[in-house]
């Protein structure tokens, strides 16, 4: 298999992860009038196809350990369960998640929910395998959930100054859905913390899964749970009314492409994060800090809601001061995140 060598292609890697996971949901912006829980199938689907072809390509060229399918035939039982539950899981959390998203923009989807998860994730992640320097690691999480509660601020400014314009039925609408958008991101984000240690120790011990393997094992996870957790949320809908199988058939190819899209475009920033995970321990990077580093596509997910879907426009200067901070905080803690192997106490 591929695997990289020194911090700075480890560094790329993470950069990578980051990029794809602020961007993919874009696809839901594109696909007008498409509804997110549609959208998912193919998602799914996209997941699964894009670790497939990872791992026919660069999970089997190279010489850096077991190919692809060797990885997979050796495997043990406990490292498969682990992988494919961390697929189940984070499944269950992302369409919390993108349901917040769909409705209270990505700028309050990403920062509250992916950010929850940097932190529960970062704090798992190192009691699984410490490494690199805890000081700069934690001290660079704590920025992170102070650009959290920025952002909330920056929210509820949003909506001070918002509730003179419209009537008074479109202000308690925009209100109510900003609320249930925070509580979707809150519990989706903490459990969205959760799925990379379970992926962590699907690699453990000797008949654990190389990081192309695991990613084909954990995206199992999500296209078999898509078809009983999505379902779910369709009968009993985030927002909107009830959607049945057939409404998903009769989307046309442009909305099925975009979600094919979306998942290929999520699988390649997670794989990429999964093969950072496994560089060489000489290295100090381990999965907490590569982790961490790939969410910074908290930050990537706020900029596209803000320059790219406008969704803090009208908000004043309050806002936008408030919106500056955060994205400053955000800055910082990756910053000490991404030196923190630099500097790891021996």
């Amino acid at each position: 298999m591929t695997l990289p060598h020194t911090y700075l292609m480890v560094l790329m890697l993470t950069i990578l992860t980051m990029i794809c996971w602020g961007s993919w949901t874009n696809v839901l912006k594109f696909a007008k009038g498409w509804r997110f829980e549609l959208l998912y199938y193919d998602y799914s689907i996209g997941v699964a196809l894009g670790a497939l072809l990872a791992g026919l390509t660069f999970g089997t060229w190279g010489a850096g350990g077991l190919t692809f399918v060797n990885d997979l035939s050796h495997a043990g039982t406990i490292n498969i369960i682990c992988g494919f539950a961390g697929g189940v899981i984070f499944n269950l959390s992302n369409i919390l998640v993108v349901g917040a998203i769909a409705v209270a923009g990505m700028g309050v989807g990403f920062p509250i929910g992916v950010g929850l998860a940097l932190v529960v994730g970062v704090i798992w992640n190192y009691i699984v395998n410490p490494q690199g320097n805890p000081y700069l690691l934690f001290a660079g999480v704590a920025l992170v959930v102070a650009a959290i509660i920025v952002d909330a601020i920056a929210y509820r400014a949003l909506a001070a100054s918002k509730s003179d314009t419209g009537d008074k039925a479109d202000v308690i609408a925009r209100k109510a859905s900003t609320w249930k958008g925070i509580k979707l991101a809150i519990i989706g984000g903490l459990l969205m913390g959760t799925f990379y240690p379970l992926v962590e120790i699907g690699k453990k011990g000797e008949s654990g899964l190389g990081p192309y393997a695991v990613g084909f094992i954990f995206s199992l996870g999500v296209l078999v749970s898509v078809f009983f957790l999505n379902l779910y949320f369709m009968r009993y809908p985030i927002e909107g009314s009830r959607l049945t199988f057939k409404d998903y058939l009769k989307g046309n190819a442009w909305v099925h492409f975009l979600g094919i899209l979306g998942g290929l475009i999520w699988i390649t920033g997670s794989l990429s994060n999964f093969v950072a995970a496994s560089a060489p321990k000489a290295l100090q990077i381990g999965p907490a800090i590569s982790y961490a580093i790939g969410q910074g596509s908290t930050m990537v997910g706020a900029l596209w809601g803000v320059l790219a879907w406008k969704e803090f426009a009208g908000g004043g200067p309050r806002v936008t001061r408030l919106l500056v901070l955060m994205f400053l905080f955000y800055l910082a803690g990756l910053i000490l995140v991404s030196i923190a192997p630099l500097y790891a106490i021996q």
